[in-house]
């Protein structure tokens, strides 16, 4: 099975997807968006990645406050989910993302990839890269 993870966040949205076996994870890309509605673009673009990588499920971060709740940018987060499985017909299951883009951060520590530039181009796919990651290894 072929799963699409997304690091949805005010002005972009990370990007990684599964090999057909789920088990290999590929950064893709990092969408961004002018302003924080702007979301048509946004959504056609993941449509044409789900199209041709032929992606059976959604797992979308969702940024759970420290203490477990949800608040505000979840709550965004819930939206974008509904919005994306009503355009695409396919499942969307949520990750807890907390902490997901400090680890993007020693990921890239590890790679030594330290130029600053280099690190805000890639965090966001990594971020979505360690979502997916997460939602596969709790086997569900």
């Amino acid at each position: 099975m072929k799963y699409l993870g997304l690091d949805y966040g005010s002005k972009t949205v990370g990007v990684a997807i599964t090999d057909a076996t789920g088990s290999v994870i590929r950064e893709v890309e990092i969408i961004r968006r002018q302003k924080e509605n702007a979301l048509r673009r946004t959504c056609a673009r993941i449509e044409e990645i789900i199209s041709s990588e032929n992606v059976e499920v959604i797992v979308l971060g969702l940024p759970l406050n420290m203490d477990g709740t949800e608040g505000e940018r979840a709550e965004k987060a819930r939206l974008f989910g509904d919005m994306i499985a009503r355009r695409t017909g396919l499942p969307v299951r949520f990750q807890d993302e907390r902490l997901s883009t400090v680890e993007a951060y020693e990921i890239m520590d590890d790679e030594n990839i330290r130029n600053l530039k280099d690190r805000k181009a890639r965090v966001d796919s990594v971020a979505a890269a360690v979502i997916l990651g997460d939602f596969l290894n709790r086997g569900i």
